[in-house]
């Protein structure tokens, strides 16, 4: 008896977590019943559930900023060299079809007496990549909130991705891959920075 009380308030917690969105359900019932599909057969009864949810996580950027995320880990240092983070993975949707596009982002940037906890480079990128998206907005978008933050003397940022937009549907072109940059500071102002960077990333 009480290890089925304790699976109920398990479930209960998960779902409590999960939280749920009826409105939205509602309207993904109801595109299912659009496209031809039985929302209350067995494999589907959930679905509208579970889609809710996802949507919610792929768009938990827009409840976020970088603020947030960095939460106090800068940390004053004399560092005046180039700092590289390559290939952060990351996720997002495209606002015109929302189907995903993946890929990697690069980031460097050169201090200016202040520096940031490396993991909160990747926690800066889902800001912006949990949002429905262009690859174009949200290269300059990651760059310019890593500017906000930190002041430093410059920053670059390169994201390299493929697009379900264009491999699943339109030009079915499954090998594309789109590279998109933005450069802040010294990285737009000096060609030698810039060329270093792009040397560090290819490497």
């Amino acid at each position: 008896m009480s290890n089925k009380l304790q699976m109920s308030d398990i479930r209960r917690a998960v779902s409590r977590a999960e939280g749920s969105d009826p409105e939205l359900e509602g309207l993904i019932r109801e595109v299912l019943s659009r496209l031809g599909e039985d929302p209350e057969r067995d494999g589907l009864k959930r679905t509208p559930l579970r889609i809710a949810n996802a949507l919610h996580f792929l768009t938990s950027g827009y409840q976020q900023t970088v603020e947030d995320v960095v939460e106090g880990a800068i940390f004053q240092d004399e560092c005046d060299e180039m700092v590289v983070v390559k290939d952060v993975e990351f996720y997002s949707q495209c606002e015109h079809h929302m189907l995903p596009f993946f890929g990697r982002v690069h980031v460097g940037y050169i201090p200016d007496g202040k520096i940031i906890g490396l993991s909160k480079i990747a926690r800066v990128v889902d800001v912006f990549a949990r949002r429905l998206q262009v690859q174009e907005r949200m290269t300059g978008q990651i760059a310019d909130g890593l500017m906000s933050i930190l002041a430093p003397r410059g920053v670059g940022v390169v994201v390299e991705a493929s697009h379900f937009c264009m491999m699943m549907r339109g030009v079915q072109k499954q090998n594309s891959s789109t590279l998109s940059s933005a450069m802040r500071g010294i990285f737009k102002e000096d060609a030698r920075t810039r060329v270093e960077f792009m040397e560090l990333i290819r490497r």
